[in-house]
């Protein structure tokens, strides 16, 4: 009896340390659960990438974040490019006109996309930015007294780098992928200016909530001297919605007499802010010169000598 009644007792404690065990497992398999959970919407936030991928970037690399990080970035950039490749010939005419400023130094591109839906979409968005600080980048590297104005085609915009050491074409691609539409670059103007001269600028079409980068469909950068003191920036502003609004394709002369509504020089152009007088006569009002001007619309055909 003795024996039995010993056998069922270490039955019973057997029995007892293996539930305990079992539900010890359970409960730390929980907390590895949740812990993963975390990982995953942490990572998913940081990146914008989609649930899958980075649920799949996390257990092949053992929840290790800087890994699975890394390389979903290798994995879009892959698919970017295959995606850019098959999306080569497609029309893209849509897209934004990005526009920035910092000091005597401004910078107007040209980013196109197939749709406009796309072109509201905040990637695309970031994708100007990026295309409008790298080409300041390489504007302000060179380090270039008095006057001095670029234009660059998309061939050299896309050899310019952006963050970590890639190149804005490997951008592109990347956004490609993201967004599945067929992207570019198409050109870009860079101006600097003296300290006593002014740049004017206006974008139409405006996209809301971007403070950084003014974009929209239509752009226009105004070179010009003089002005009444602390006025400049209103001027500025005024002469670049004329040059949107009226498409000037040359300067013209102070003394040139207007030939009406089919004029195309800036100078003896009605002004639009008044319609009394033409943009000279505005001009010898405020005091002011405009030396130089650039516009640009999204989507318009551009011949080789005025990109």
């Amino acid at each position: 009896m003795s024996l039995t009644f010993l056998f069922r007792a270490i039955t019973r404690d057997v029995a007892k340390v293996s539930i305990c065990q079992h539900a010890q497992s359970l409960h730390t398999g929980c907390h590895l659960l949740a812990a993963d959970k975390a990982l995953l919407m942490k990572l998913r936030k940081s990146t914008g990438y989609t649930f899958i991928n980075c649920k799949k970037a996390l257990e092949k690399f053992d929840n290790d974040m800087a890994q699975a990080e890394t390389w979903l970035h290798e994995q879009a950039q892959k698919e970017g490019w295959n995606k850019a490749n098959k999306l080569e010939g497609r029309r893209a005419k849509e897209g934004l006109i990005g526009l920035f400023i910092r000091d005597k130094a401004a910078v107007m591109v040209e980013v196109n996309c197939e749709t406009d839906f796309v072109a509201r979409n905040e990637k695309f968005q970031q994708l100007v930015k990026d295309v409008a600080f790298a080409t300041l980048a390489h504007h302000l590297n060179k380090r270039l007294e008095g006057y001095a104005k670029s234009a660059l085609t998309g061939d050299e915009l896309s050899k310019l780098s952006v963050a970590e050491g890639a190149s804005l074409a490997d951008q592109v691609a990347l956004t490609i992928g993201r967004l599945g539409e067929n992207m570019s670059v198409k050109r870009a103007v860079t101006v600097g200016v003296p300290a006593e001269w002014h740049i004017g600028s206006y974008v139409h079409g405006g996209v809301s909530g971007q403070t950084e980068v003014a974009m929209g469909r239509y752009g226009a950068l105004v070179v010009f001297q003089g002005g009444k003191e602390g006025e400049q920036e209103v001027l500025g502003r005024k002469l670049g919605q004329h040059v949107v609004g009226e498409s000037p394709v040359s300067l013209g002369n102070m003394d040139d007499l207007p030939c009406g509504e089919s004029e195309t020089r800036l100078l003896p152009q009605t002004f639009l802010g008044d319609p009394s007088r033409t943009v000279a006569q505005f001009l010898m009002g405020q005091q002011a010169r405009v030396l130089d001007f650039v516009r640009f619309q999204c989507g318009e055909t551009v011949s080789e000598e005025t990109k």
